[in-house]
């Protein structure tokens, strides 16, 4: 059976090749997507917005994909001309939680699986909530930006509060939520989240309580980090009712998706100065346009939407992909599939 391992600018081919190695009889070829990194992440956010059709399929892949039976990816368009194109395939794997580049309706109509991976960013994504955290509270950023511009400023926006003992509210409990409790649990700090589908068992083990509503969590919370996944049932579900709610000496983190929140609310809050600051890796448009508003804002440490991007990441990813191949290879079906029911795999 053949395997087709897509590369890009963030995962190479070579990590899937690497991490299909032995154990089972598999055939991989590899194909790179073109484009630079820039290009091929801006592609990636018209398809969040637009779906895959939203990004031309690559000729580079159309071509490479004719006779695979497993296409391992990470970002690239798999509409459905791809797929309807590719009469061998039965198997997309994609290395990364979300689906936004792949044509779900067309590949289980043709009788494909679709696996994402989970988790597979979890660590590295709460370990930038923590390192935002830390910069807005005691202005890192801010003081490393005066002191290379030859200044040495001693005065900044905010309330300058330390982490420890202090109450961190999370909106969303699942496997970033888990690495970041675990992450904090020197900072003796009173853990809360708002989740209605995360169990109490899981919220017990990891010293979480339970926040009975949303506004809860931004009205007792220092710090409040989004980790929540964007759907019809999130989207801009963050608004001004909650940043009314906020300590004016509150911290707000976004590491998730930015449609989540209604962010000329957030804008606001943090322009009049309603909350102390806040630490944003995500963004209705991506990259921020050079007279965006949000680059003149004192009290805000931004980031260019790379929660995830890490060597360690990449190598889960491909990793987990292996794994979900492995088990396609040898029962001819995945359980974590998507699809899964609708295809009869369980």
């Amino acid at each position: 059976m053949e395997v087709l391992a897509v590369g890009d600018q963030f995962i190479p081919a070579s990590a899937y090749v690497a991490a299909l190695t032995g154990g089972v009889d598999v055939r991989v070829r590899t194909v790179d997507w073109a484009g630079s990194k820039a290009e091929q992440h801006a592609a990636q956010q018209r398809m969040e917005v637009a779906g895959p059709g939203a990004v031309p399929v690559p000729a580079e892949l159309a071509d490479a994909v004719v006779g695979a039976a497993v296409l391992c990816l990470h970002f690239a368009p798999v509409a459905a001309g791809l797929l309807r194109s590719a009469a061998a395939l039965r198997l997309v794997a994609v290395a990364r939680n979300g689906l936004e580049n792949v044509d779900v309706a067309t590949a289980t109509a043709r009788g494909v699986g679709v696996v994402p991976v989970y988790g597979r960013n979890a660590s590295a994504v709460a370990e930038l909530q923590l390192g935002l955290m830390l910069a807005e509270a005691r202005n890192i950023a801010r003081a490393d930006a005066s002191v290379k511009a030859g200044g040495w400023r001693k005065e900044f926006p905010g309330s300058r509060i330390e982490i420890a003992g202090r109450t961190v509210g999370m909106v969303g409990f699942g496997y970033v939520g888990r690495h970041f409790a675990a992450k904090l649990s020197g900072f003796a700090c009173r853990l809360l989240s708002y989740d209605p589908y995360a169990p109490d068992e899981l919220l017990d083990s990891c010293g979480v309580e339970r926040a009975l509503s949303l506004d809860a969590v931004f009205a007792e919370s220092d710090f409040v980090v989004v980790q929540a996944r964007h759907s019809p049932e999130t989207d801009r579900f963050i608004g001004p009712a909650q940043f009314a709610l906020m300590k004016p000496n509150a911290y707000f983190v976004n590491v998730a998706r930015s449609r989540v929140v209604d962010t000329d609310a957030l804008y606001e809050a943090l322009a009049a100065g309603r909350i102390a600051g806040a630490g944003l890796d995500v963004f209705d448009h991506e990259p921020l346009g050079p007279d965006s508003p949000w680059r003149g804002l004192d009290n805000v440490t931004l980031t260019t939407h790379f929660g995830g991007d890490t060597v360690d990441t990449n190598r889960t990813s491909a990793a987990l992909v292996a794994d979900a191949v492995t088990e396609f290879l040898r029962t001819g079906r995945c359980m974590t599939a998507v699809n899964a029911r609708a295809l009869g795999w369980v």
